[in-house]
């Protein structure tokens, strides 16, 4: 692998930025390609991973590798800066997603100092700035390990309602688009669909249904803002049977029909 080559997707952006254009772009579940780091240095909110909601205040390094279904508040008081590694990273990174509760002044500042000459040798032109960068990213990377090393006599493992509402989203994140519905998970599962809904709402306060609606109408509103897609075949491409059911849904779910939701934005 080329290692500098790989560096070119790495992005760092203000948690901010994220929700620029709409909140839903953030607290709607769903996955990205790459892993990501979400470093909140003030505010708090909810954020749900793999189904599990829990909330989070400044001085949290929460990671979600690639994948995992996930979505979280961002009010107007949350700052911070969200790493977005590529799908190529060079570094070695955790298989899990964590949710780091950073208690100690000097752990912070360093991943603040890290941050900040990551950010500094990615915008430089100045000579071996790439492999300056992907020094800083492999101290990063090293910053994560001793963090997670340092939690867990901490961690609880997750008990068994937990455990089936991560491998519910798992399945839902591959399987959204095919026009399953609740019942249809369950029973890949091996479950009934009304023990999957009570350890939904367990974990994250919510039925299993409203994950899956969450997760479709968000790919709806991805797919009328960024393409030109014509709305009966984003329907179909959704698993919907009819355009007009499709609409409803969505309208049901944002308060705004297709057209006009592609309209407004």
């Amino acid at each position: 692998m080329d290692y500098l080559s790989a560096l070119k997707s790495l992005r760092l952006v203000a948690i901010p930025r994220l929700a620029a254009g709409g909140r839903w772009r953030v607290e709607a579940m769903r996955a990205y390609s790459e892993a990501c780091l979400l470093w909140f240095t003030k505010g708090q909110g909810r954020i749900t991973i793999a189904g599990v909601t829990r909330g989070y205040t400044a001085h949290n390094a929460i990671f979600i590798p690639p994948g995992v279904m996930h979505g979280f508040e961002v009010g107007p008081q949350v700052f911070g800066t969200a790493v977005f590694f590529g799908r190529d990273c060079p570094v070695p990174l955790p298989k899990e997603p964590q949710h780091l509760r950073i208690r100690e002044t000097f752990a912070a500042q360093e991943l603040n100092v890290t941050l900040d000459a990551i950010l500094r040798e990615m915008s430089a032109d100045t000579p071996a700035h790439d492999r300056a960068t992907l020094a800083h990213l492999g101290l990063l990377g090293v910053w994560l390990e001793r963090q997670i090393a340092r939690a867990a006599p901490e961690q609880q493992k997750p008990d068994a309602a937990k455990r089936l509402v991560a491998r519910y989203t798992a399945l839902l994140e591959r399987e959204f688009r095919s026009g399953m519905g609740v019942a249809d998970f369950a029973n890949s599962l091996g479950v009934t669909p009304t023990h999957l809904t009570r350890c939904c709402k367990l974990a994250c306060g919510r039925p299993a249904s409203a994950l899956l609606h969450d997760r479709l109408i968000f790919e709806a509103r991805r797919l009328l803002s960024e393409t030109d897609l014509p709305v009966n075949l984003i329907a179909g491409s959704l698993g919907f049977t009819s355009a007009a059911y499709f609409t409803r849904a969505f309208q049901h779910q944002t308060g705004k029909s297709p057209t006009a939701f592609r309209r407004a934005g």
